[in-house]
């Protein structure tokens, strides 16, 4: 028996096609069903490397029994939360503001019209440590619906009266209680809301927002706070930008107190590469062991920049295994990222990953495999379930040359094992992440293929993923007109996801304008390629026309493109950080890292707005704003512009581009090209000769940075511009080096 989910897109939505269970995708048939049917909406919403959503699809969605009282009392819908953001963001806050947790999976009660009334997550089979069975919940729902109809109505009535209420600021606790293995660091996003002071970024915000993060510093095994841990991804690259603006060597010890302990942890696959999504303890041993393309793309990153700021040997160590391992375990075919590894390998958790001792000597022989069991801390009690253990390196191997030979050796018989399933699907944000983070650590490590992937990934998302907007009939949309100094650039939208190098139907939502565009800025300041900018451009475009809310943030959705059934309760709006940047200031961000490219005052006005909200919280939360404070060190360190000049295939243009990748600055952009044709030399076409291959437009064109910068004594040169103020133009990669602070 296969149910209509059969013909979904979703990896996820596809796993439960053979549930007995009559499962419906979201949309409007499944409302008008519930409607016709006078039922209420059963909303499942899961993601496919969830562990816990794989127990609770065996127990009760495989039960016959159960799906049968499900499919007679409600009309049963399946939710990606990766595929539709938006439907998850507006029923978390639900599931929250009702039980005082959230977590997946989640399990949303609705009336017909889409309103919660009943929410929670993880339900068992049967009772046990005071939580009901699903079956229970099940029949409890359909008793009130069918007897106390009014008492569902007046619930349904105050969720709706409570989401309609103004916004206010975090509840006082700023990380949201979770369940069974899949918490959400977050705020309260349901608390009705005042009008709140405008923000001033200066050194004092931060320096609160530093002591408050510090109260909550694990001194002992490095993190925040206690278990689960989460790599705490954006406050680290904070942490780190805080360094490199102020020199404050107690920002770079928390940061690396951190980065070091998740590297020798068992969150780090120390043989294939690569993060898990998270700690069950505190010392960072055990995993949860799915893997996500968010964690590790902003992970390799941070790794990149802690290597950038100090040369360390373990982040060296670090990027390159997780550089390598998103292109050998999560690249498509078509060029893209896929989202996850699953947590379970044929119903087992952490299976592919976990050793013993017997299993290291089958492998490696007596002599290596007790060598490799004290580095790797293989034990015969083992460090996770039944006996096995997962490897860490709490100490550096005293053989370089042995460790590598054992890592080879155990990797390859590891490979022969059954693997966790993976989710294919491409989602924008999470591929525009990839690209920065790829193209960033290409850069600063020498890997041209890891540049080449980011290239490869950011043409699928441009050729698949990106449309003109059609909506838009001219470019003045907004009623705003550009002056020379801001590129009318054309308006573009956004899909949420592909597979197989088909789009989705799911439009994009703020992160994904954010992420990728910020993504392709990073890539054109490593590539010199001037399309990547023109295309930022376009959906940095579509961010100020489509999602504004008004008080100079941005809602999560187009102004267009809201879901019906969410827009009734409430357009998603959520500034805080999650496990990725918050929406919000990402696009703050990228809006701060085009005006320095463009010297458009337009975007670096609205990424000052932007960032005032998420600094709101920064100041009590922390941790819930690391995307924010991070973009907080690059405004008060910039403008800082660098202009390379000089032919691609020029020693002296690639020196100095070098050295300018190369520096730590927060608030740096760096823009590299040929210099200038006349005006009456430019092909008609606009084609050029630009660093990145033929037919990309002249990075001038785009970039005002570049223009009117010649070559100096026919020379490749840099030209640094910082606070609006330019100093004379250099020759030399040491002089520059100098004057940038690069190591």
């Amino acid at each position: 028996m296969t149910n209509r989910l059969t013909a979904s897109t979703s990896p996820y939505l596809r796993q439960h096609a053979d549930n007995p269970v009559d499962w419906w995708e979201w949309g409007d048939d499944a409302f008008a069903e519930a409607r016709r049917r006078d039922v209420p909406l059963l909303v499942s919403v899961g993601y496919a490397a969830c562990h816990w959503c794989h127990v609770m699809a065996h127990e009760s969605f495989e039960d016959d029994a159960t799906a049968a009282f499900m499919n007679a009392h409600f009309v049963n819908v399946k939710v990606d939360r990766e595929e539709r953001p938006d439907v998850d963001a507006v029923y978390m806050a639900a599931t929250q503001a009702l039980t005082g947790q959230g977590g997946w999976p989640m399990t949303v009660f609705t009336t017909p019209e889409g309103t919660p009334f009943f929410c929670g997550t993880y339900f068992p089979p049967r009772p046990v440590h005071g939580v009901p069975s699903f079956p229970e919940v099940l029949a409890g729902i359909a008793a009130a619906w069918q007897t106390r109809r009014d008492e569902v109505d007046a619930t349904a009535t105050t969720i709706r009266d409570a989401f309609a209420a103004p916004r206010s600021g975090p509840a006082p606790d700023a990380t949201a209680p979770h369940v069974n293995g899949d918490p959400r660091a977050t705020v309260d996003h349901g608390a009705p809301l005042v009008a709140a002071p405008a923000t001033v970024v200066d050194d004092a915000l931060l320096d609160r927002a530093l002591g408050r993060l510090l109260v909550s510093q694990d001194r002992v095994h490095g993190g925040f706070g206690g278990a689960p841990k989460f790599p705490p991804s954006t406050v680290l690259e904070w942490l780190l930008r805080r360094h490199a603006r102020t020199g404050d060597a107690r920002t770079l010890e928390v940061a690396e107190h951190t980065l070091e302990a998740m590297a020798r942890g068992g969150i780090h696959d120390q043989l294939g590469g690569g993060f898990a999504r998270y700690a069950v303890d505190a010392t960072w041993t055990v995993p949860h062991f799915e893997k996500m393309l968010y964690d590790n793309a902003l992970l390799l990153r941070v790794y990149a920049h802690w290597w950038r700021s100090t040369g360390s040997p373990l982040a060296h160590r670090v990027v390159t295994g997780t550089a390598d391992w998103l292109l050998r375990d999560l690249r498509t075919a078509e060029g893209g990222f896929a989202s996850s590894l699953d947590a379970d390998t044929e119903g087992t958790e952490g299976a592919t990953y976990v050793w013993t001792p017997a299993e290291l000597r089958a492998v490696l022989g007596d002599d290596d495999a007790a060598w490799a069991a004290a580095l790797l801390d293989v034990t015969d009690a083992g460090t996770f379930e039944h006996g096995t253990s997962v490897p860490t390196l709490r100490t550096d191997p005293d053989d370089e040359d042995r460790a590598a030979s054992v890592r080879a050796r155990l990797l390859a018989h590891r490979a022969t094992r059954a693997q966790p399933g993976r989710d294919d699907k491409v989602v924008s944000a999470w591929n525009g992440l990839a690209v920065a983070a790829l193209a960033e650590a290409g850069a600063l490590l020498d890997r041209p293929d890891w540049v080449d992937a980011a290239v490869a990934a950011a043409t699928l998302l441009v050729d698949r993923h990106v449309r003109p907007d059609r909506s838009a009939s001219d470019a003045t949309t907004s009623g705003s007109v550009p002056t020379d100094h801001e590129p009318a650039d054309v308006p573009l939208r956004l899909v949420r996801a592909s597979r197989d190098g088909i789009a989705g139907a799911a439009a994009g939502v703020l992160e994904d304008y954010a992420d990728v565009a910020e993504g392709l800025l990073a890539l054109a300041a490593v590539t010199g390629d001037g399309r990547w900018v023109r295309h930022a451009g376009g959906l940095l475009r579509t961010v100020l026309d489509r999602f504004p809310d008004g008080d100079g943030g941005f809602y999560d959705t187009a102004d267009d493109e809201t879901d019906p059934v969410l827009a009734r309760l409430r357009r998603p709006h959520d500034p805080a950080d999650g496990p990725t940047p918050s929406g919000q200031a990402a696009a703050a961000g990228a809006l701060l890292t085009y005006a320095a490219l463009t010297g458009s005052t337009r975007h670096r006005e609205a990424a000052e707005r932007a960032l005032a909200e998420p600094l709101r919280i920064a100041v009590q939360h922390p941790r819930a704003a690391g995307w924010a404070l991070a973009v907080a060190e690059a405004l008060l360190d910039g403008p800082r512009e660098v202009a390379v000049v000089g032919r691609a295939d020029d020693d002296g243009t690639r020196a100095l581009h070098r050295v300018a990748l190369r520096s730590p600055a927060p608030g740096l952009v760096v823009a590299v090209g040929p210099p200038a044709a006349p005006p009456d030399a430019r092909p008609a076409d606009g084609g050029t000769s630009a660093p990145a291959g033929a037919g990309a437009p002249d990075l001038d064109l785009v970039v005002p940075l570049l223009r009117d910068r010649p070559l100096v004594d026919g020379r490749p040169a840099a030209y640094v511009c910082r606070g609006f103020v330019c100093d004379r133009p250099t020759t030399s990669p040491e002089d520059l080096a100098a004057v940038l602070g690069t190591r």
